[in-house]
């Protein structure tokens, strides 16, 4: 009994060893390649998860004739290189941004975790460890950022899953070379004494096209020379209009987001012109209205005449709007040159024979609160002819 027991367990572990080592890719399959192969996704709308399990959130969606690279599989799952567009998640916390080059990030600690990034899934809820990073290891930055985390392009040990019940598996990879063309050389003829030689002109080849990153680089050198010109000669417009058109073209790739970067920059420099020249304005003006007020003293001091011991000479009226013994003068023009009162000491006189006359105040210059113009105390009054 013991013994038909004991065979019992061996061909149990046995099929469990051999099961195991098959999804672990120990030896391929019949008609599956060992691993890494090459593989054709067979439907659309296919899942790609974080994960062997549809409980593990998707990381985007693969279609029909579609290839990714196959690296090991579990049970009903095949783990694959992420394919293209996808990314993964780090802490900023661990980061800094490399100073040379704005799209790479420089870890600043150890056993900094990484996780499978979703387009579906916000950052604290991307669960799923793909592997960790140390101090000094580098990553490739995605340009995008969400609740304190880089979107970062997969770090070589990242991986994910996908149904393997909706994959082709095609030649292993690097088994089969790439195609050839032939190309066949002309024949060339031998030319005859009599033959005439026709010269067909060579169209001199275009260079290639100038790439959006070379462009780039190009304005931001012009960008720095122009902001090494004295303020008042800087025009930043033509390359911020070339600036964003690179930084709206969707291929530009890290191009874009540099452009985006630096059309900021001009954006703040270009505040700073109008402050500039704001401020320049409004000391023109400013130097203008002195030269207007220098212009007029000048005139009005050139008018005045020598009033001789009198403090104003016009004609007296009286003023009772702030009470009684007030009394404003009058130029020729009947308009009010300044308010006058009596003075303390000044005797109590009467005035109204004088009332419309034209006659010369004797006393002194003060500011008249009530109407911010000039009050004249008078000791004296004397009529002019």
């Amino acid at each position: 009994m013991r013994s038909h027991i004991n065979s019992f367990i061996f061909i149990v572990l046995a099929g469990l060893v051999s099961s195991g080592f098959a999804q672990t890719g120990g030896s391929a399959e019949a008609g599956v390649p060992s691993f890494p192969y090459m593989a054709e996704i067979t439907g659309d709308n296919l899942y790609v998860r974080s994960g062997p399990g549809t409980n593990f959130y998707h990381c985007g969606k693969l279609n029909q004739g579609d290839k990714v690279k196959v690296v090991s599989r579990q049970f009903s799952w095949s783990c694959i290189v992420p394919p293209a567009n996808s990314f993964s998640w780090i802490s900023m916390q661990y980061v800094r941004i490399d100073p040379a080059d704005p799209s790479i990030g420089i870890v600043s600690g150890d056993n900094v975790r990484v996780y499978a990034g979703s387009d579906y899934v916000k950052p604290l809820y991307s669960t799923t460890l793909q592997g960790k990073l140390n101090r000094d290891e580098k990553v490739k930055l995605l340009g995008e950022q969400m609740d304190d985390y880089y979107k970062i392009a997969p770090p070589s040990f990242a991986y994910l899953w996908v149904s393997t019940s909706f994959t082709k598996p095609l030649a292993p990879v690097g088994k089969v070379p790439p195609p050839v063309e032939e190309v066949t050389q002309p024949v060339e003829q031998p030319i005859e004494p009599n033959d005439t030689v026709v010269v067909t002109p060579v169209t001199p080849t275009k260079s290639p096209a100038e790439t959006p990153l070379e462009e780039y680089y190009a304005l931001q050198k012009q960008v720095e020379a122009e902001r090494a010109k004295p303020i008042d000669q800087q025009d930043y417009t033509s390359m911020k209009e070339a600036l964003l058109k690179i930084a709206d073209n969707e291929q530009a790739g890290k191009a874009a987001r540099y452009a985006k970067f630096v059309v900021e920059r001009i954006e703040s420099f270009e505040l700073a012109l109008a402050v500039d020249k704001e401020v320049r304005l409004a000391n023109e003006e400013l130097e203008k209205i002195k030269d207007r007020i220098d212009k007029a003293r000048t005139a009005r001091l050139a008018e005045i005449k020598d009033l001789g011991r009198f403090a104003v000479i016009g004609q007296l009226q009286t003023f009772t709007t702030y009470g009684p013994g007030h009394y404003r003068v009058l130029d020729e023009s009947d308009k009010t040159i300044c308010y006058a009162l009596p003075a303390n000491q000044a005797p109590q006189t009467d005035l109204s024979g004088l009332i419309g006359r034209k006659v010369g105040l004797v006393g002194t210059i003060e500011p008249h609160r009530q109407t911010a113009g000039a009050l004249v105390r008078f000791t004296e009054v004397v009529e002019l002819p």
